[in-house]
């Protein structure tokens, strides 16, 4: 399995909003890519402008397919909410545990 970590910095209070974007705008596109297998969104409690986007691929030939098709696109729709470009981490997925994890309560 394999990871892209995206970080963003978003205009000032915007974070929440830019979630919400996220799961209404932006899933809909990635879920229908080849390989896609789970995203989670992340707000930080440090820095309330600060977002991670975390998905999780079943190969890194699916990941990069997305990141040159799709990714684009994506930051189309996000571009009003955020300052500065995206910034793309790339990993392989080493261990993992299955979680149910839901917004707002503690894994």
């Amino acid at each position: 399995m394999f990871t892209r970590i995206v970080e963003l910095t978003t205009k000032n209070g915007k974070a929440r909003e830019l979630s919400r974007t996220i799961n209404d705008k932006v899933l809909s596109l990635v879920k229908n890519q080849k390989g896609f297998v789970d995203e989670i969104t992340l707000v930080s409690t440090q820095n309330p402008d600060r977002l991670l986007a975390l998905s999780f691929w079943e190969s890194k030939e699916d990941a990069e397919k997305y990141n040159r098709d799709t990714f684009p696109k994506v930051n189309e729709i996000i571009r009003g909410l955020i300052e500065g470009p995206p910034k793309v981490q790339t990993f392989d997925v080493e261990d993992s545990t299955a979680h149910n994890i839901k917004a707002g309560k503690a894994a």
